[in-house]
This record gives structure tokens, sequence and C-alpha cells, in this order.
């Protein structure tokens, strides 16, 4: 039986970024040759001369919204609302701080506002709350137009400065189309326009899916047993065309690259019984090693968290001893880690 201890490894906090690096495509790349175990380093600039006319690079359009707000109690509280997730045109999830502070009919008064109101209109049971209602001088407002014209981004936990206007460009893919997102996507980070046309140039074909990644990527495995750690459910949609792209790649002898763990997350989760399929939903797919991947050959990824379930993803992916044997080889090399940080290629 695996254990979540078997996921650890020496993160200095001097490695973590804190911010982007520019240009984008002029972070490290570190290549861990599946098979063989041997590593490479490069700059992510010099990826299409590692790739091969044919292979596919799967990419996550979805987009980071703007979702943290911040305001106040009519007691001078101050309160933070992160918004999770859209229920409907007029109703949206969302985590509040201070939680037990903040029952149903708490009305908050945005900040940045002279008078906009939110309503707390329900107390849901993971201690979310459900919010419906928010005015402005008597007028109803939508939440969405909210978020675009108050919104913060909501940046990891381990990057402690306050958030910026520049990061809702640099904490946002270039091929961000679909909006819903709390987090970036942040294998597809380093990717510019000219480094894409460089890639299709050469033949390497792109694809893309969307997996609107949700706060509970942040989550800590505290459980001894990562099996009974509650993976968070994310939004996702897998196009026909996506998947008929895919297998002519592969009827042709290309190679299929996923571009970040959200994307292996959609593809093998839609390929469970062995054949990729269209599908629209919600995934709870945890990827622990063993597991038998039916669609990926290869992948980008950012460097992860110690004992999370993204690095038990790709540790089930390449081999745990060959993962953290490459994670202490980039913290040697003082290689910047997690969602600013460099790249890894697993081919």
């Amino acid at each position: 039986m695996i254990r979540t201890e078997d996921f650890d490894y020496n993160l200095p906090e001097h490695l973590i970024a804190q911010f982007p690096l520019e240009p984008r495509d002029a972070c490290r790349l570190l290549h861990l040759e599946k098979n063989a175990a041997r590593i490479g380093h490069h700059l992510f600039r010099d990826l299409p001369g590692m790739l091969r006319t044919g292979d596919r690079l799967v990419f996550n359009n979805t987009r980071v919204i703007p979702a943290r707000l911040f305001g106040k109690k009519d007691n001078g509280v101050s309160v933070e609302i992160l918004f999770t997730e859209r229920v409907d045109s007029h109703t949206w999830k969302a985590i509040v701080r201070p939680g037990k502070r903040l029952p149903e009919g708490t009305v908050v008064t945005l900040d940045s506002t002279e008078c906009v109101q939110i309503k707390i209109a329900e107390v849901l049971a993971d201690g979310g709350r459900l919010i419906s209602s928010c005015v402005d001088n008597n007028s109803e407002v939508s939440i969405d137009s909210l978020i675009e014209g108050f919104g913060h981004i909501p940046l990891p936990p381990y990057i402690t400065r306050q958030d910026s206007i520049e990061d809702r460009n640099s904490y946002q893919t270039v091929f961000a189309r679909c909006d819903g997102a709390v987090a970036a996507p942040t294998a597809g980070l380093h990717f510019t326009k000219n480094l894409l046309d460089t890639i299709k140039n050469l033949g390497i074909e792109s694809s893309f899916v969307t997996l609107h990644v949700g706060i509970g990527t942040f989550r800590p495995v505290k459980e001894s047993d990562p099996r009974q750690h509650p993976i968070h459910e994310e939004k996702f949609e897998l196009l026909q065309s996506t998947v008929d792209e895919i297998k002519t790649t592969k009827a042709n002898g290309g190679r299929v690259i996923a571009v970040g763990t959200t994307v292996v997350r959609v593809l093998e989760n839609c390929s469970l019984d062995g054949e990729l399929k269209a599908q629209c939903g919600s995934t709870r797919l945890m990827i622990l090693p063993p597991f038998t991947f039916h669609c990926i050959d290869g992948l980008i990824t950012n460097f992860h968290v110690p004992r999370s379930t993204l690095l038990m993803l790709v540790s089930a992916f390449a081999g745990r001893d060959a993962i953290l044997n490459a994670y202490s080889e980039a913290v040697g090399n003082s290689y910047r880690m997690l969602s600013y940080g460099d790249a890894m290629l697993i081919l």
C-alpha cells in the first residue's frame, strides 16, 4: 500500500517562485526520459526540438477568473469571499472567511465600492456558501460583473505576496478561452504565442480540453493513506473533435503529450475503459500509483508540493523513484518551484 509520506521531498522556501519569469519561455526545463530515467537540463524554449513531427500537445484552455473579493460586515469585520463555482446564471458557490462568523443572511459590503452588497443565501454541508443576492442601490447586479470589476486573482497559498494587476495576465495561459478556473493550469504558463507558432510550423499538432481548476488542487493530503483523501470535483469538457484528433495522432504513430496534470485527468477520466470518448461533466479521478494510462504518452508539468495528489499523479506516470530523483536534481540545481516556477518534460 502506498503512503502519503512516500511522496515527500525537501522543498527549500527560497526556491518557491513568487513572481513569473519573463519571457515565459526562458524558464528552465528538466527532461526526464521516462524509460531510461535519464535527466537533461534545458530551457523551455528548447521544447520544439525535443518533440517529433506528428506529435500532439493537448492543452487546457480554461481561464482563471479574479474570483477573490473582499468586504466588510455591518460591524466592520473584514470578510474574504472566494467564488469557486457557478451554479447557474444567478448563483455561485463560495468559500468565505471567517466562516463561523458568516451565517445565512449575512450581508457583506464589498471593498472599493460604496454600496454593493452581497447576501449569503445558504450555508452548505461542506462549510461553503451559496451566494445569489447582490444589490447596488437596490438594483440587482450579477456576480459575474462583480468578479470582473472588483475581483482579485486567487494566487496559490504558497505565493505569500498580495496579488497585483499584472497577475491577471501572468497567471493566465496565452490560450485561455473558457472562464471558470480559480487556479491556473500552470504547465501552460510557459508557452508564448511565438513558441506555439514554432511548434505548429514543425508539424507538431495542438488540441484543447477544458477543465476548470478548483481550489481543492491546493488541499494538502493529511491522511497517511492517500486513498482516503477527499479529492476535489472539477468540471470538464472533452469535445468529439479533440477525441478524433487524438485518435488520428495515435493511428499515425504520433505521441500524445499532456500539458499539465489537469489535461491528464480529463483524458484518462474519459478513457478508463481503454477507449477515449467525448464527455462533459465533473471528475473526481485521483491518479495514484499503480495506474494504467490509456491515453497519454508524455507529460509537461511544473514541480509540485510535497505529499500532494499532483506529485502522486506524476509519480504514477513516471515512477516514484524516478520522480523523486528528478526533484532532488531540480532542487540541487536551484530550479524555481511550483506555480510560477520551472517545468519538467516526462517523455
